[in-house]
């Protein structure tokens, strides 16, 4: 995961969040399932197809990692980092059972890689330096190879220095379809959530993101962590746009239509299908049995989460965000049904109440238990030199005790956030089912692989460690796994064909 770097001075820090507080501004104010995901922008990887010696469908695809202008909305511009010359990249769509090929070719002055977020590669393909592979060196590739054993929605992003990179535009989706497919769609949408700033003269690009990190204990600021971030990222965008740039999705009435959301950025939001009945299907790849009809609720989705959104097009409406914030009446997207009269795009101001996933699956199936190996984890923050820095037991990385486990034993790990910012834990390589919140048996069956955590609240979770290696387990807000929240998952007697430093590591 992460390099262990010397923390920067908070005054100067302070400072510099000033600064840009200052100059930020916001810009201007049927039975057949569909045949490939559309992202709006009909932005689709295009594989070469061949079969490999066992009779598998092999998918090759080639992205490229370089430095590209790109246009957020209009007047704003930034010198973004890009697969392929594009935010996001190009979406990778496969099918169940197929084998992928994915040669990543650096055309940047700097390192990059490729992790699959939340899939369950082998170890050797979870494209973290220092742990599975070494950073792929200016004009040097790496093919990552691996079997699509699951399906579900998915992203890929860089995992070098990723609150740099993944903050400038290094990141796509990656979508698996089933062999068989339970909720039947016939127009299938992804919507990839960011954002940015806009800082007036400042260059984004020429902005260190990675330090972006700190809360403030000793100056007489009235702004923590959350607040800051809030004020500093004063751009929403969906895949890549924002404003008037934001396309709109085309549907036909009595359409069936998923969309796949997919957070890449720091902060949560909060969608909200205007006046429309829908079904939450599917969080973090996972589909959700029996997902019962709701309307007018909000779908709380934090960094690194994915939810499916299912609905059944009968009028124009857009969706919005009740995130609270100036930079949330950028983003309206519009839904256009054929036919239809189009509707007003405003944001909703209406109050409404988010949907509790903890009570929302009606799918009765038991949830894990007998456990034989269980760990406890405290997230919280401290100060170390004047600086700030996010702690899992009172320690970080690369301080923090890993997590040791022995293939096919049951594992529960309990999350209590003491702090005061929300941390959205990410475990690599493995889905894991929410047990307890606060104490109170989840219902129904919930599987994730990323859950935000707010401050007090406490979590039980729980899975099968069924895919041997070295995983990372961090904070999915990149500034706060760059400045300690990070741990790893260590199986016994795994024998790593990488020379793994973990010293050395990469968020």
């Amino acid at each position: 995961m992460m390099k262990r770097r010397r923390l920067g001075n908070l005054i100067g820090l302070l400072v510099m969040v000033a600064l840009i507080a200052t100059a930020c501004s916001n810009p201007e104010t049927g039975n057949q399932k569909a045949d490939k995901a559309e992202t709006a922008g009909e932005n689709l990887g295009q594989p070469q197809i061949s079969k490999d010696s066992q009779g598998r469908t092999v998918k090759d695809f080639t992205v490229v990692a370089k430095e590209s202008k790109w246009q957020i909305a209009p007047g704003f511009n930034v010198d973004a980092l890009t697969y392929d010359g594009t935010v996001p990249g190009k979406t990778i769509q496969i099918t169940q059972g197929d084998r992928v090929r994915m040669k990543l070719l650096n055309q940047m002055k700097e390192p990059v890689s490729i992790h699959w977020h939340g899939y369950p590669v082998p170890n050797s393909m979870d494209g973290v330096p220092g742990v599975t592979q070494d950073a792929v060196a200016p004009g040097k590739s790496f093919t990552y190879d691996f079997m699509a054993t699951v399906p579900g929605t998915y992203f890929y992003h860089s995992h070098h220095n990723s609150a740099d990179q993944v903050d400038r535009g290094l990141y796509g989706a990656f979508i698996v379809l089933p062999k068989q497919e339970s909720y039947q769609y016939d127009r299938d949408y992804v919507l990839m959530l960011d954002e940015s700033m806009n800082c007036g003269n400042m260059d984004h690009g020429n902005i260190n993101h990675s330090n972006m990190n700190h809360e403030n204990h000793h100056a007489n600021l009235n702004m923590d962590h959350d607040t800051m971030m809030k004020n500093m990222y004063n751009v929403y965008t969906v895949n890549g746009k924002s404003g008037s740039l934001i396309k709109p999705l085309k549907v036909k009435k009595g359409e069936r239509v998923r969309l796949r959301f997919i957070n890449a950025g720091y902060l949560s939001h909060h969608i909200h299908l205007q006046n429309q009945e829908v079904q939450v299907i599917a969080s973090d790849g996972n589909e959700i049995k029996n997902a019962p009809t709701i309307k007018d609720q909000l779908n709380a989705i934090g960094p690194g989460e994915r939810y499916d959104i299912h609905f059944v097009a009968e009028e124009s409406f857009a969706i919005d965000l009740h995130d609270g914030t100036s930079a949330a009446k950028n983003v309206l997207v519009p839904v256009q049904v054929e036919g239809s009269k189009e509707s007003a795009l405003k944001p909703d101001q209406a109050q409404l109440p988010t949907l509790d996933l903890t009570n929302y699956s009606k799918d009765s199936e038991k949830n894990l238990d007998h456990f034989q190996s269980t760990f406890t984890l405290h997230l919280n923050s401290s100060i170390v030199n004047g600086s700030q820095v996010y702690t899992i037991n009172g320690k970080t990385w690369s301080n923090t005790d890993p997590l040791p486990v022995k293939k096919g034993e049951k594992v529960k790990i309990k999350l209590v956030n003491e702090g005061k910012s929300d941390h959205p834990m990410h475990l690599h390589g493995h889905t894991f089912q929410l047990l307890t919140k606060n104490g109170k048996p989840v219902s129904g069956m919930i599987n994730k692989d990323t859950l935000v955590v707010k401050p007090g609240e406490t979590y039980e979770i729980g899975f099968v460690a069924d895919n041997p290696g070295i995983w990372m387990y961090h904070c999915h807000e990149l500034h706060h796994a760059t400045t300690g929240m990070m741990t790893s998952m260590n199986y016994e007697n795994y024998k790593s064909t990488y020379q793994t430093n973990l010293n050395n590591a990469h968020e």
